[in-house]
């Protein structure tokens, strides 16, 4: 990259000198002879290059130098108003000198370019680091963007997978619902129907004689919470009391009922005795 700058700079600045040179002796060799001549056009070119190396000098040591840099930019200008007087005072057709007579400026404003770059030059492993910076982060944002894209994809797949399971359950709780309802229907038009209460009682008579059965549907739809009974507990019963309950449950029907009705029926009407005090009082009944 140091070569791409510096040698356009050097040409041009050669090819000035060289044309300043040409000029002058051409110039003022009619006037004076022309190795004064010679001398006045090196006295040029020879204080513009001896203030570019000072200013370059300056520069490989980081240093620069305002009043040198004004030197080498008026060595510039004088090298380009030669190059223009010469055209327009002197030749008859000024075009192709006036259009090299910007040469000098030209090369300074190169060697200005050069020395800015080397300013703002950066050393191989420096800008290797900054390479492997650029790419570590080129690197993280394709991750991140691929992990944005795969967390996307999965809560898609997510959201429609719970989609479809709800569809489902919908669907399943329709139909359930209409065969509910198709049922419901069935029981209630069964339980109008005017042959419905016969054919029931026909059948419960020889079961239940002198019992009117009643058939209601239980209550379909939404229910209120019972309220919690708040709960006494009874007090204990003495042998004599618990051997009355368990004979008069005993006696309750005919046939007398087993021991394990009897405990059923006593627990049933909310007393309490534990099972070995409720087995000795049925023994002592029995017996």
């Amino acid at each position: 990259m140091r070569a791409k700058t510096v040698l356009p700079a050097v040409a041009m600045t050669a090819v000035s000198m060289v044309l300043t040179l040409a000029v002058v002796v051409m110039w003022l060799g009619t006037a004076m002879p022309w190795q004064i001549a010679l001398v006045v056009g090196i006295g040029i070119d020879g204080g513009w290059l001896a203030t570019l190396a000072y200013e370059r000098r300056l520069a490989a040591q980081g240093d620069h130098s305002h009043a040198v840099t004004a030197v080498g930019w008026s060595f510039g200008l004088v090298a380009t108003g030669v190059l223009v007087a010469h055209a327009l005072m002197v030749e008859e057709d000024p075009g192709a000198w006036l259009a090299v007579a910007w040469l000098p400026v030209a090369a300074k404003a190169l060697w200005l370019v050069h020395g800015m770059w080397e300013r703002t030059a950066l050393t191989a492993s420096a800008l290797g680091a900054i390479r492997g910076i650029q790419q570590e982060a080129r690197d993280e944002a394709a991750v991140a963007r691929a992990r944005l894209r795969a967390e996307a994809a999965t809560e898609e797949t997510r959201l429609t997978a719970v989609t479809q399971a709800g569809a489902r359950v919908a669907r399943v709780q329709a139909k359930t619902a209409a065969t509910l309802s198709k049922a419901w229907s069935t029981l209630e038009s069964a339980r109008e129907g005017e042959d419905t209460g016969r054919a029931l009682t026909s059948v419960t008579t020889r079961v239940t004689p002198d019992v009117t059965p009643r058939w209601e549907l239980p209550v379909w739809g939404p229910t209120e919470a019972v309220p919690a009974l708040a709960l006494v507990p009874a007090p204990a019963l003495t042998d004599a009391a618990l051997d009355v309950l368990v004979d008069e449950i005993r006696h309750s029907e005919t046939p007398a009922l087993s021991y394990r009705e009897m405990a059923s029926r006593f627990r049933a009407a909310g007393h309490s005795a534990s099972e070995v005090r409720l087995r000795d009082a049925w023994k002592r009944v029995v017996a």
